[in-house]
């Protein structure tokens, strides 16, 4: 599963902060069998994010996990950028996402978190914060493999 995680933080690419929620998230996802082919920490820029987006679907990576801009503030743009890459949706995912988020705190239902495909690629949204990665990822974990699997089949992901 060639997997790239896209830290999405002004303050790290500038370097005035440390990210912490990409290198996590990188663990977390090797874990749950993801080979790291890529780690890249770009700032909230729709267009940017939209661009290497692009480059990894165009790459054929199998799997883009971003941390970062998922919020309600101006610059939270995560969402934008996926919804403009993907082709279509995978709405449960982010849903279980929310869904699990919301039980930790609150605050859980303003993550704006998308998750979708581009052409054989899965996307997903997570939050910028490690605590909520940590809290997270392991909704996700069981279904990659699976998902990504169902993308890559030459048969479009039909049963015969």
């Amino acid at each position: 599963m060639r997997t790239c995680v896209l830290t999405v933080s002004t303050s790290v690419s500038r370097r005035a902060s440390e990210d912490a929620s990409g290198p996590l998230l990188a663990h977390l996802a090797e874990e749950a069998g993801a080979d790291i082919a890529a780690m890249e920490v770009v700032p909230d820029d729709v267009a940017l994010i939209e661009d290497r987006l692009h480059h990894y679907v165009d790459d054929g990576f199998a799997l883009v996990l971003t941390t970062g801009g998922t919020g309600l503030t101006p610059d939270d743009l995560t969402p934008e950028a996926t919804r403009a890459v993907i082709d279509r949706d995978a709405p449960g995912i982010a849903e279980a996402l929310r869904a699990e988020s919301a039980r930790h705190t609150p605050m859980g239902m303003l993550s704006r978190g998308v998750s979708g495909i581009a052409h054989r690629t899965l996307i997903i949204n997570f939050p910028g914060s490690p605590k909520a990665v940590a809290e997270l990822f392991p909704v996700v974990a069981p279904v990659l493999v699976h998902a990504v699997r169902t993308l890559q089949r030459e048969d479009g992901g039909r049963s015969h």
